[in-house]
């Protein structure tokens, strides 16, 4: 099945054109990017561990993805939260800490908006998705700290704002 994306101009606006994911973005072409943290209410962010099909297989990460054609961020967030892990999000428990944000390097085209999420899941409720996902913990600031440090946790060139993030 082909995933189509909205093409917004350098300011995240929509341009009315589509672009099919996996072939390459023109120069000023960009496309919808969400990452999603989880914080429960001891300061843990629930991440998940790719699957061993995807690329960067079984690196750790917070959930993310792209919005497809007529999807916002919002919807996109409670999409793959739903998809990757079975979570219902409550939307009075988020709220976007970065809108916009540049990915790193040349060949990027992705405008990346970061949401925070404070609920508490019981991690035995989760549900992987297979395709996407084959762990999933709670993991302190310290322990994510490390993980980034020894290559475990893709940050995917952009987590500059990690520090902020545990400072909300």
């Amino acid at each position: 099945m082909v995933e189509l994306w909205d093409i917004l101009d350098e300011n995240g606006n929509a341009t009315g054109r589509v672009h099919e994911r996996g072939k390459p973005m023109n120069k000023g072409e960009y496309h919808l990017v969400i990452y999603v943290w989880i914080e429960n209410d001891n300061g843990e962010y629930l991440i998940s561990q790719r699957s061993s099909n995807k690329t960067f297989p079984n690196m750790w990460e917070c959930t993310g993805g792209n919005a497809v054609t007529g999807d916002d961020s919002l919807t996109t967030v409670l999409k793959e939260v739903k998809e990757e892990l079975g979570i219902i999000l409550e939307l009075r428990n988020g709220r976007i800490i970065k809108h916009r944000l540049r990915c790193g390097g040349t060949e990027c085209h992705g405008l990346v908006d970061v949401w925070l999420f404070r609920q508490n899941v019981d991690i035995s409720t989760v549900v992987l998705a297979p395709d996407e996902t084959c762990g999933a913990m709670w993991a302190s600031r310290d322990k994510i700290n490390h993980m980034i440090d020894e290559g475990t946790f893709k940050t995917w060139g952009l987590f500059t704002y990690v520090n902020e993030l545990f400072g909300f």
